[in-house]
């Protein structure tokens, strides 16, 4: 008989695919199956996130919630693993004892073997070790058509781990360790492997994805690949119609990088870049590395090899010191570059990084109306650009339906929007020709008018937000 897990992902991406990894590998080892409700469940596991001082409270607020139901079932296994787990350590077990097993982004693949020295032992177990990339190699194949994944059309491939970039407000480095790549040929088997399972379209993660530095098994003197290289390898995957990857940083956005976008022809035509601000004294005080012109450069480029680019970003607002002048330096780069999405957020201090010692002397009011300020403007902008797609034909990749009218298909263009349509649900796996007849600040609408590519047989139901 199948146990029952349940697990609760918190933060971005590379949690969501670590997320992926760990109901795979918990099924192949464990034989637990994801349940969507922590009641009655085995096994209760939050992956964490612990770059904003909200969603590391909120964890443990949600296994206090849980607690009651460790009460009536003490034979229940309850977890944290990810960012906070790695940075919180035996801490999580001091403030709540009644957690079994305390797991780092990095050994998440142990998991089996911490769930048997807890039942054996009788006490909590904690491993917030950095074994480098050694995760990928005991974990099982990516199954992107488990019963509880069924009908997705793309996908996400970890192809590299941690940072070395060590800003002076961020966390990531001590909780997720230095900069490792996994080897070329394990990243295109994992690729191709998905392919296989009918996946159309691939998102490379990595903190830093274009640091990617990939080892290339050679007979002669070892040799490397960086993410340029391995698009191109990827674009010649049967199978693959489109390529994304995030998050990238500005240090390290190649010129080769730029070129692929011009010779890599199912890469799509959308970079996510953080900036966090647009004013060079914020950004040195960040240990971005970087300036605002020199950021700028890289969008021309960008915008050289591909005019119609669609450029998302992250600002952090309020950082310590931050003045009105620089504030406003921010919201001309905002209007120059034209983003049209972002991810925005006010300064949270994170402990143990060097901006949590700087003097922070900015009222809450003031950076909560600057980071509407920022919101409302980067809305505006995307609202034009949504309206500026209106009469244009894009190429969709069906995604399945809507949850809120099931009769309409939904899906994305290249630059990330999502567009719904009406159609016949067996276009799910399809790319499809959409012309835009309407447009909001986020979403389109649209009416198909050709369809391009055949479906894969094995597509079933899915359902897009």
């Amino acid at each position: 008989m199948s146990k029952k897990l349940y697990i609760k992902t918190f933060g971005c991406q590379m949690n969501e695919y670590d997320s992926t990894k760990i109901v795979d590998l918990l099924r192949a080892t464990q034989s637990m199956d994801q349940i969507d409700n922590p009641d009655g469940a085995d096994m209760i596991l939050f992956n964490t996130c612990s770059i904003r001082e909200k969603a590391q409270e909120k964890v443990f607020h949600d296994l206090g919630r849980v607690r009651a139901l460790k009460k009536m079932n003490p034979d229940l296994l309850i977890g944290v693993g990810g960012c906070v787990a790695s940075q919180e350590g035996e801490n999580i077990i001091q403030r709540a004892p009644y957690v079994d097993i305390v797991f780092g982004p990095q050994t998440l693949h142990r998991l089996p073997q911490l769930i048997e020295a807890r039942k054996i032992s009788g006490k909590p177990q904690v491993d917030i070790s950095f074994p480098e990339i050694e995760k990928f190699d005991y974990l099982p194949e990516s199954l992107a058509y488990s019963d509880r994944r069924k009908g997705n059309v793309s996908a996400f491939v970890s192809i590299m781990e941690g940072c070395s970039k060590y800003c002076s407000f961020c966390v990531v480095p001590y909780t997720r360790g230095e900069e490792v790549s996994r080897p070329l040929r394990e990243v295109l088997m994992e690729v191709v492997s998905l392919a296989d399972q009918g996946i159309k379209e691939i998102t490379l993660l990595g903190q830093n994805v274009n640091a990617y530095s990939g080892a290339i098994e050679s007979e002669e003197e070892e040799s490397m690949a960086d993410l340029a290289l391995l698009l191109a390898y990827i674009n010649e995957v049967p199978g693959i119609e489109r390529i994304r990857y995030t998050t990238s940083h500005p240090r390290e956005f190649t010129q080769r990088l730029v070129d692929a976008h011009k010779k890599v022809n199912k890469l799509v035509n959308h970079v996510h870049l953080p900036v966090q601000s647009g004013s060079d004294r914020v950004l040195a005080a960040m240990k971005r590395g970087y300036t605002v012109l020199e950021y700028k450069s890289i969008i021309r480029n960008l915008r050289s090899v591909c005019p119609d680019m669609s450029f998302t970003s992250d600002f952090i607002i309020g950082f310590p010191g931050e003045t009105e002048a620089d504030f406003n330096a921010t919201m001309k780069l905002i209007e120059e570059i034209g983003f049209d999405d972002s991810f925005s957020f006010i300064y949270s201090q994170r402990p143990g990084t060097p901006a949590a010692d700087l003097p922070d002397d900015i009222p809450h009011k003031i950076k909560q109306e600057r980071l509407l300020k920022v919101q409302e403007k980067i809305k505006y902008q995307a609202s034009i650009a949504c309206k500026n797609m209106v009469g244009t034909i894009q190429r969709i990749l069906v995604e399945g339906s809507s949850r809120k009218n099931p009769k309409e298909l939904c899906g994305r263009t290249d630059n990330n929007r999502m567009v719904y349509f009406s159609g016949d649900l067996n276009k799910t796996g399809h790319f499809v020709d959409v012309k835009i007849t309407t447009a909001s600040s986020k979403l389109l609408r649209g009416e198909i008018v050709q369809s391009i590519v055949e479906p894969s047989s094995f597509i079933e139901h899915n359902f897009c937000h």
